[in-house]
């Protein structure tokens, strides 16, 4: 629970080593084709000039792959020494031509050696299984002797979106299936005694990202695997939703010591990665070597895959198996837009609010409302217990001996408030709830942060890993987001539900699921990614993925509503979950058609 990064061997990537005690990396990746070599080094000076420990381009090609080369030697030429890192998708040729003219390959085991996937049902005897997996040896073997001639490392990079119908066939579209086809590969470098290789194994989904990276760490250990990971939250999207997101799911990891290199996945130019990705990978180191929270794991607790933390129900709207709950400091009156929160804090009586708003109010004000409720300190936990208020409040610190709470074993009329005491925030707040799992006591919880921060950037990573890390791993009663410099009530409110929704925990609006693009893409992607937001932002009860391409499009899209996918230059392809309803259709005509579909299947509603 204590702050400590895994320890893993490390791996020489041009001259900026990762894993071991090297710094936590970041990175991004242009979105510009390698055939337009300017364009290109352009970029990659800007995204190195940002920051950036790495530089990933696509390649499609061995044209393109052997470009990477010439770009690789302008850079260098202009003493710009970022290592460069060749993306490589469905064509062996292009990585073994990648291989001798950059850093680093990134092979995609969904697509390196097995057919590109087209959702067929597969089915294999074991033997007919083992002859795949042979398969595999056989053609990642030349790669590797290719790759230790030149000392170049590889990125073994699993994405959701992309895994292969032999792998679904038998593990299902599911983190263990993405496991084993990262397991797969690993086998056949450890066999060959090659270990210059980084793992990365993605999801545009939270929940399945984090258990996903958690069981392949669990997988690696259990065969003395110490490789170092890349962590990043795909198709995360852009602006704030994109910025909650990544913090959300690369900050749980992080906060566990699991990481080594991060990339922030946004719908924005590349360089715009990087500062966020280095306030996030700031904000967690910063924790090393702080003074130790005691506690441990509650009994029976599973940190891979962790289920909701068992409360009482209170006054049918927190705890039990209620929606996590939305607490804010703003008055009801600041908010312009439609996010409310599910309570006020009135810290000087109730306003007016709406008719149906509910406030908590200080207990010595507390008049016995029909929309408020009490808040007491745990110096007043007497009074507290003496007050028939249906719903109670109790702010205490993560510190507080679970001795001092034995009173209110049983209490099915109050919700603890716990604020953070120690650096390591989230840390010390999982201590307290796990003791008190342990003691019995099944008070409902709310998490309050409080952030001094003006800088809208930073208060989203910082709440977004904080918040995050407690509500995937099961905490998730309700997040009380205070941020006393943050002007804008509405912002603040539309960050709590851009936290829960990122968390899976609660939809409050249009989730897209969009790519952040690169050479691959065939369409204006940020452009188009805000037209479709203003022709569908107020669809809150749906999920839309925006895919540059179909490399991990449909994938992705698993648990979209549907999906906007280009298909060629110019060329659109339409989805309703996985399945291809409209296929090629001209750019212009995307959106009309999208909409249309929509229409179609029900579930439209026109915007008020």
């Amino acid at each position: 629970m204590n702050y400590k990064r895994r320890s893993t061997i490390s791996v020489a990537i041009g001259g900026t080593p990762l894993g071991s005690d090297y710094p936590i990396r970041v990175q991004s990746m242009t979105n510009t084709s390698t055939n337009d070599i300017e364009a290109s080094v352009a970029q990659c000076r800007r995204i190195a000039d940002a920051g950036a420990d790495y530089v990933r381009l696509t390649a499609q090609g061995v044209r393109e792959a052997e470009n990477i080369g010439e770009i690789r030697r302008r850079l260098r030429s202009m003493g710009c020494n970022v290592p460069l890192v060749a993306d490589i998708h469905f064509n062996p040729k292009a990585a073994f031509a990648a291989a001798q003219v950059t850093d680093k390959v990134r092979i995609n085991p969904g697509n390196f050696v097995d057919a590109a996937r087209t959702f067929k049902k597969l089915s294999y005897t074991d033997e007919e299984y083992h002859l795949e997996l042979e398969r595999i040896h056989d053609a990642l073997v030349p790669f590797i002797a290719l790759c230790r001639e030149h000392g170049t490392a590889v990125r073994l990079g699993v994405n959701h979106g992309s895994l292969s119908d032999r792998i679904m066939s038998r593990y299902g579209d599911t983190p263990a299936g993405m496991v084993e086809s990262a397991m797969e590969f690993l086998r056949v470098f450890v066999a060959e005694n090659y270990p210059n290789v980084a793992i990365s194994i993605k999801a545009s989904n939270t929940v399945v990202m984090v258990e996903t990276v958690r069981r392949l760490v669990r997988a690696m250990d259990a065969e003395d695997m110490h490789f170092p990971l890349h962590l990043g939250v795909t198709e995360a999207g852009d602006g704030e939703d994109g910025r909650i997101k990544s913090a959300v799911g690369i900050g749980t990891l992080l906060a566990e010591g699991v990481g080594d290199t991060i990339r922030v996945s946004l719908s924005e130019e590349p360089e715009l990665e990087i500062p966020v990705a280095r306030k996030l990978v700031d904000y967690i180191t910063a924790r090393a070597g702080h003074k130790p929270i005691a506690g441990g794991l509650s009994r029976g607790y599973d940190p891979v895959c962790p289920k909701r933390r068992s409360t009482t129900e209170v006054a049918g709207v927190v705890g039990g198996r209620m929606r996590p709950v939305v607490i804010a400091d703003v008055a009801p009156d600041a908010l312009k837009g439609k996010m409310r929160p599910d309570f006020f804090f009135a810290s000087t009586g109730c306003p007016a609010g709406n008719g149906t708003d509910r406030f908590i109010v200080p207990h010595a004000i507390y008049r016995g409302g029909v929309n408020e409720s009490p808040l007491f300190s745990l110096a007043e936990i007497d009074a507290l217990l003496a007050c028939p208020a249906p719903l109670k409040w109790l702010v205490v610190s993560d510190d507080v001996p679970v001795a001092a709470l034995e009173a209110l074993r049983g209490n099915s009329s109050t919700v603890l408030i716990i604020e953070p005491a120690s650096i390591n925030v989230p840390a010390g707040e999982q201590a307290l709830l796990h003791a008190l799992t342990d003691a019995g006591i099944s008070l409902p919880a709310v998490i309050k942060n409080t952030y001094h921060d003006d800088d809208d950037e930073w208060l989203q990573v910082k709440a977004g890993s904080d918040f995050g890390t407690l509500l995937l791993n099961g905490f998730d009663d309700g997040i009380w987001l205070s941020a006393p410099r943050c002007a804008d009530a509405d912002r603040l409110v539309r960050y709590e539900l851009g936290i829960l929704q990122a968390s899976r925990l609660r939809m409050s609006k249009t989730e897209f699921i969009s790519c952040p693009g690169c050479g691959r893409t065939l369409y204006d992607l940020q452009t188009t990614v805000k037209r479709v937001k203003e022709a569908t932002a107020h669809l809150s009860h749906l999920k839309i993925g925006i895919m540059g391409c179909i490399v991990n499009g449909p994938g992705e899209m698993a648990d979209a509503d549907y999906g906007y996918v280009g298909a060629a230059a110019g060329k659109i392809s339409l989805y309703k979950n996985k399945e291809c309803v409209e296929r090629n259709i001209p750019e212009d005509e995307a959106i009309p058609r999208l909409i249309a579909l929509i229409k179609a299947n029900g579930d439209w509603v026109d915007p008020e």
